[in-house]
């Protein structure tokens, strides 16, 4: 049973999620029934749906849907979409116009047929001769008691599984062996790739192996180049040695900045000059005046008072310019100090990064960068000795000392060490290549050596004649099969010559005689007679007082194929199974006796007799949903006892250009009349507060609906006129504007009135909410019938619109 249809890009469903949109008030998510009613609008959708079960019926989906695709779930978990059309399994029945289009073809074109179908036919003696030769042939099938083609079949299958067994056994002894030598723990090659150099080896790659080995172009290694590769393989690949990123050396411009500074003259005007003759003195006074400037007024050493003219004395030697030069001397010290930090552990030499024939190489390089850098250092502590005697005497300028510059042995030591590790990385790439080379050698060989001792040429041809065998054998039980499926197929066609087409014809017209009454129209089988065509074939034709009818009403037409559908439920496809059935709204231009006599039908030949395993029925027409409701049958449970169908009420709704599948609202399903659905629609024009896509089509139906509440209730309050601009004028009283008004709405936007222009124009929502709200005012003055208007579309009194 169906529970579920998601769709998406199939004429007006765009992106429809079921679990989202059919829910009910609670929020809970709904499925289909047993026997569901389906009511919709013309041109919301309906018959989109049906098609989309039609083609689950007869596995074609229109090619002018473009990109479309759908999700159908059933009770027991399984699913059917748009590319398994057919795979359900389920048998299902669909009546729609696509239906009546491919079997009642006189429909569009009066001088065709309407497609023949077969019930039950009389015996064929000749015919049942012919398959009683074929079933003699053909023979018992019964378990153990075969005879004729069955015991052949039997004998050649007992054959095929022998062969069969034998052929898979020895293959798969080989293949047990090859497995092992591939991937075992112990014996595999895949885990000696220290050895064999591919831990991904596997079986394919084995066999690959093999045909190598098998050919005769192969040369195995001697005793020496083994011996060789075993040697090369020891050696471990490294990895590429880490660049090494060379430092700038700033020698060259901390040697000039600290001769500046040595060498930099202070000038001697308002010196004190005992201070400039003692350095010593000079740099104790200097520290003296930060503990005293501010803090004591008298000196801490001596107790004396400092005296104003003695504190400006200071002021003046320890002047702006040798505070200047102190601070860059210690600023160019820090620099220096950073400089020899950094030559001292920019490199470190790992010789673990190297091959060993590097070593020796490395610890000469180690003592040459020892050595430099130590020179490096002592070079860069003759600057800072310089600079710090200067600082102690600030005052008197220095003569500078330049030291030899060993920049150059530093990075001739560096240059060293590069060229090595560029030496190191390309041995890398050439041992890797060869150490290949070796591995796939030591492989090839063991291979060969594992050939020879699993006798692998004796067990390849021994396997290669079971497996003709098999083949053989094979070929045998399919010419046997293919035998039996034709006699039994030929069985089935012979069988169905035996089933009457005509009696399909007094189907269809047993329906329109005895529920409709109809004895104008009838259907009639007759043998083909259409030139080129089989001449045996039956033609079934709508026959009106003894001739082919032509020019059939719409009513008649639906009348018809419907009864004919119903008909073909009785066919030698369809009889004694219960199929899946949708009915897409089989009372199109009937009146409303008519109506009745097709529920009637549809009651007593399908639910009634309980020959459906799930109802689908839709319709646009209130009249015929009335009916529906009383759609009500029973079945057998499990246990035999009798229950009732549960059924399920949902409408499909068009929004705008879009649709969506709905549960029926409760007014819709409780009450019948078009007229509640009609007042409901202008009163939540009246009610809504803003317009968008989800309400918009309450406007753009406004003129329809309005115009058709005015029709039903103006006749029965003025059955002498019904509705007419006299009768507009007594509903709304005195007032004339909403009268005019509404009036405009009804013709304009309901007919176009001529305008064709009016139909590429946007709505005017104002004017229609207006008018709604005026028809609902005028209304609340029946208070009783307002109420009950109320109550009949599920809203409370205190909910109504307020105005």
């Amino acid at each position: 049973m169906i529970t579920k249809i998601s769709i998406n890009n199939l004429a007006v469903f765009k992106e429809f999620d079921w679990d989202k949109e059919v829910v009910d008030a609670l929020g809970h998510i709904c499925t289909f029934k047993s026997i569901n009613v389906i009511y919709g609008r013309n041109y919301s959708g309906k018959t989109s749906l049906s098609r989309i079960l039609r083609a689950m019926e007869t596995g074609e989906l229109s090619d002018k849907y473009q990109n479309p695709s759908f999700l159908v779930k059933f009770a027991d978990g399984s699913k059917s979409n748009h590319n398994s059309l057919i795979s359900h399994g389920r048998k299902i029945r669909v009546f729609n116009e696509d239906f009546v289009r491919d079997n009642l073809r006189f429909i569009t074109n009066p001088d065709d047929s309407i497609e023949p179908f077969a019930i039950l036919g009389d015996d064929n003696n000749k015919i049942e001769k012919e398959i009683e030769a074929l079933e003699s042939e053909l023979g018992s099938n019964e378990g153990g008691k075969e005879t004729g083609l069955y015991a052949q079949q039997v004998a050649a299958n007992t054959e095929f599984k022998n062969a069969s067994h034998e052929y898979k056994k020895a293959n798969d002894a080989l293949e047990k062996q090859l497995g092992d030598k591939a991937t075992d723990r112990s014996i595999g090659i895949k885990y000696k790739p220290e050895r064999f150099g591919d831990q991904n080896y596997n079986i394919q790659k084995l066999r690959t192996d093999i045909e190598k080995v098998l050919n005769a172009s192969y040369r195995p290694p001697n005793e020496m180049q083994l011996a060789q590769f075993e040697k090369l393989i020891t050696e471990k690949t490294l990895l590429p040695i880490p660049p090494f990123r060379r430092p700038s050396l700033n020698i060259k411009s901390l040697a000039d900045n600290t001769e500046a500074l040595v060498t930099k003259k202070i000038s001697e005007s308002d010196k004190i000059e005992e201070l400039i003759k003692d350095a010593v003195v000079n740099r104790w006074v200097n520290d003296g005046r930060a503990h005293h400037k501010g803090k004591r007024a008298n000196c801490a050493f001596c107790g004396n008072p400092i005296s104003e003219d003695r504190w400006a004395k200071l002021e003046k030697h320890f002047d702006e310019e040798s505070e200047k030069l102190e601070k860059d001397i210690c600023s160019l010290i820090s620099k220096i100090d950073t400089e020899k930090n950094m030559v001292n552990s920019v490199l470190s030499i790992n010789k673990a990064l190297f091959y060993s024939n590097f070593h020796e190489k490395l610890d000469e390089l180690t003592e040459q960068l020892k050595d430099t850098v130590k020179k490096y250092g002592e070079y860069l502590d003759m600057l800072n000795t310089q600079l710090r005697d200067r600082k102690d005497d600030i005052l008197n300028q220095k003569k500078f000392r330049h030291p030899g510059d060993t920049s150059a042995d530093l990075e001739a030591v560096w240059s060293s060490y590069e060229m090595l590790c560029g030496e190191s990385d390309s041995f890398s790439n050439t041992l890797s290549s060869e150490q290949t080379k070796a591995k796939n050698a030591l492989r090839l060989q063991e291979v060969s050596d594992f050939l020879i001792t699993i006798r692998f040429q004796e067990q390849f041809s021994s396997i290669k004649i079971l497996k003709n065998k098999w083949d053989d054998s094979e070929r045998e039980k399919s010419c046997l099969d293919g035998d039996i499926r034709q006699k039994i197929e030929s069985i089935s066609s012979k069988k169905r010559e035996l089933n009457d087409e005509e009696k399909g014809a007094k189907k269809v017209n047993e329906y329109l005689n005895n529920f409709f009454g109809h004895q104008f129209l009838s259907l009639e089988a007759s043998k083909n007679e259409v030139a080129g065509e089989d001449p045996k074939r039956i033609r079934f034709e709508v026959i009106r007082d003894g001739k082919k009818a032509y020019h059939l009403s719409e009513g008649e037409c639906s009348l018809l194929a419907f009864c004919y559908f119903l008909a073909k439920l009785s066919d030698i496809d369809t009889k004694d199974s219960k199929p899946i059935i949708w009915i897409d709204d089989p009372i199109s231009s009937l009146d409303g006796n008519h109506i009745f006599f097709v529920f009637s039908l549809l009651n007593a030949e399908i639910v009634s007799n309980g020959r459906f395993e799930q109802l689908f029925v839709s319709t646009h027409n209130l009249d015929f949903l009335k009916y529906l409701k009383r759609l009500n049958g029973k079945f057998l449970d499990t246990d035999g006892k009798q229950k009732d169908y549960q059924k399920g009420y949902f409408v499909v709704v068009r929004q705008h250009n879009t649709s969506i599948i709905r549960v029926m609202p409760k007014y819709l399903k409780e009450y019948v009349t078009e007229f509640n659905y009609l007042f409901h629609e202008i009163h939540k024009c009246a009610a809504i507060n803003s317009i968008d896509d989800t309400n918009y089509t309450t406007f753009y139906n406004f003129g329809n609906n309005a115009r058709k509440f005015f029709e039903v209730y103006l006749y029965y309050k003025y059955p002498d006129q019904g509705m007419t601009e006299e009768t507009l004028r007594h509903f709304f009283g005195e007032e004339k504007i909403p009268t005019v008004l509404t009036d405009r709405i009804n013709n304009e936007y309901s007919h176009l009135c001529g305008v064709f222009e009016r139909g590429a124009t946007p709505v005017e929502v104002p004017e229609m909410q207006t008018a709604a709200r005026q028809i609902i005012e005028r209304l609340k003055e029946d208070k009783d019938q307002f109420s009950a208007l109320l109550k009949s579309i599920g809203i409370a009194e205190e909910d109504k619109v307020e105005i």
